[in-house]
């Protein structure tokens, strides 16, 4: 098993993340709004079926890659960072849109929203490099099986996505009105997260390799 802190450090960069508006957040916040909460979760029920498939993939390709080429940590390490910044610029930079903003939807049956949910998350790049960029920075092999780790590690993030995202559908529309009433706590909300991943990224470029 990971290490607590590890395991608490990759539950903080997870809950960064996922409130960092990306393809997911922006779909079920607008399906959820357009559809109504039980298509918001039958949504988020896709989207945690790509995240258990981005898991078991990187979990066995985390596996490999440490035990064939250790010094690979290094790339990975600084290739982590730099996409963190990149999530703390998209957050703060000028002219970037709320996803709680309503857009329009055509009505959807159960199948075809998970369906839409799973394959909004599986094209999302984000979830892609979270997986193998960041993912092995929290993972000491001292600790025992990497690939028992990255499952758990994994484990953690699918908990804390499905724990935010459920909360963010069942409440999408009175957020939406809040945020359309109030544009300053938008703002707020997004140099908050661009503030929390810059300095999560400058942690992980100035550790040393473990």
């Amino acid at each position: 098993m990971p290490h607590s802190s590890n395991l608490l450090a990759f539950a903080l960069v997870s809950l960064g993340m996922v409130l960092t508006p990306g393809p997911n957040m922006v779909y079920l916040v607008s399906r959820s709004i357009c559809q109504g909460r039980a298509a918001g979760l039958v949504s988020l029920a896709g989207v945690l079926a790509g995240f258990l498939f981005y898991m078991v993939c990187a979990a066995l390709g985390v596996t490999a890659l440490l035990l064939a080429v250790p010094l690979a940590y290094d790339a990975i390490r600084l290739a982590g960072a730099a996409y963190l910044l990149w999530l703390a610029w998209r957050a703060v930079r000028p002219g970037g849109h709320s996803p709680f903003e309503v857009r329009t939807l055509p009505v959807d049956g159960p199948r075809r929203l998970f369906l839409m949910g799973l394959l909004t998350n599986l094209l999302n790049p984000k979830i892609a490099v979270m997986y193998l960029s960041l993912l092995p920075q929290f993972i000491d092999p001292a600790q025992g099986s990497v690939l028992a780790q990255s499952l758990a590690l994994g484990g953690t993030q699918i908990a804390v996505s499905m724990a935010v995202n459920a909360l963010i559908v069942v409440s999408a529309a009175s957020v939406a009105r809040f945020l359309a009433e109030r544009p300053g706590w938008a703002q707020l909300q997004r140099w908050l997260m661009g503030t929390v991943l810059a300095g999560l990224a400058v942690r992980m470029a100035t550790e040393a390799r473990r």
